[in-house]
C-alpha cells in the first residue's frame, strides 16, 4: 500500500467521561486559592442528566474523598431516599455532585465554616462552568443558599424558590431547576414550618421529574399527589 492509499486516521470524539476525568485531573492539582484547605473533594466522573450543586465540603468530606460524607449528607441521601427510593451508592452513581467551591474553606471566626469569598468562588467557577457545558444537564439542584445564590445569580429568600419548579439557564445551559435547603444539623429551617413542608414539596417536585424518573424507577411509585404550579421561567439565570 503506497501513501496515496493509507486509510485517513479517524477522529473519534471524546467522551463525556473522558472529558470530566481530564477535568478532575485539573481539579486535583489545583492550588489557586492559598486559604482554602486541600484535598479539592469532588464526585465521580458520570454521564448523567442530573446536576446536583453544593455549597463546599466540610472538614471531614476531604477525608473520605467524597462530597456530602458527613452528618449533612446522612441528612441529605435520606431526604432522597425516602422520595426517590433510592440508596446513598445509586444515588452518586446516577447523579453528577459537584460544588460552588471544591476545598474545605476552614472556620470562621466565630464558629461555623467559614464561607467562600468572591475571589474563591470566582476561581472554582471556571471548572463547574466546563463541567455544566460538558454535562449539559436537564436538571440542576442546588443545596443551601449559597449554591442557589450561585446558581440563580442573586440572593433570594428560601421560602421563594424552594418547591417552586424553576426553569432558566445554567451558565449558559437550558434547565429546570429545584432547590434545596441545606441539610446541616445546625439549621432548623428544614425542620419546622414552612421549611418542612417545602422541603417534602421541592422532593415532591424532584421525583416527578423526567429527568430524575428516568433513572430512578422507584420515584414514580413514591412520589405524593401535588397541586403542582407551572415552572416559573427565569430570564436572569447565569
Amino acid at each position: 500500500m503506497n501513501a496515496r492509499e493509507r486509510p485517513r486516521a479517524i477522529s473519534l470524539p471524546v467522551s463525556t467521561l473522558s472529558k470530566l476525568k481530564a477535568l478532575h485531573r485539573e481539579l486535583d492539582a489545583c492550588r489557586a486559592c492559598p486559604k482554602m484547605i486541600r484535598p479539592v473533594v469532588h464526585g465521580c466522573a458520570l454521564d448523567t442528566d442530573l446536576l446536583l450543586v453544593g455549597q463546599a465540603p466540610g472538614p471531614r468530606e476531604g477525608g473520605f474523598g467524597r462530597p456530602f460524607a458527613w452528618t449533612a449528607g446522612k441528612t441529605m441521601f435520606r431526604w432522597f431516599g425516602e422520595a426517590l427510593g433510592t440508596s446513598e451508592d445509586e444515588f452518586r452513581a446516577k447523579v453528577y455532585i459537584a460544588a460552588v467551591a471544591r476545598c474545605f474553606p476552614g472556620k470562621a471566626p466565630g464558629g461555623g465554616d467559614r464561607r467562600p469569598d468572591g475571589e474563591e468562588i470566582a476561581r472554582c467557577r471556571t471548572f463547574l462552568e466546563r463541567e455544566v457545558a460538558i454535562l449539559r444537564p436537564r436538571l440542576v439542584m442546588p443545596v443551601g443558599t449559597l449554591a442557589i445564590e450561585q446558581v440563580l445569580g442573586r440572593k433570594v429568600p428560601l421560602v421563594e424558590v424552594v418547591g417552586v419548579p424553576l426553569a432558566g439557564r445554567y451558565h449558559g445551559v437550558p434547565c429546570d431547576i429545584l432547590c434545596l435547603p441545606h441539610p446541616s444539623g445546625a439549621s432548623t429551617w428544614h425542620r419546622v414550618e414552612p421549611g418542612r413542608s417545602l422541603l417534602a414539596k421541592a422532593l415532591a417536585l424532584v421525583a416527578a421529574h423526567p429527568a430524575v424518573r428516568a433513572v430512578f424507577p422507584g420515584a414514580a411509585a413514591r412520589r405524593p399527589r401535588l397541586n403542582e404550579k407551572p415552572l416559573t421561567r427565569l430570564s436572569n439565570v447565569r
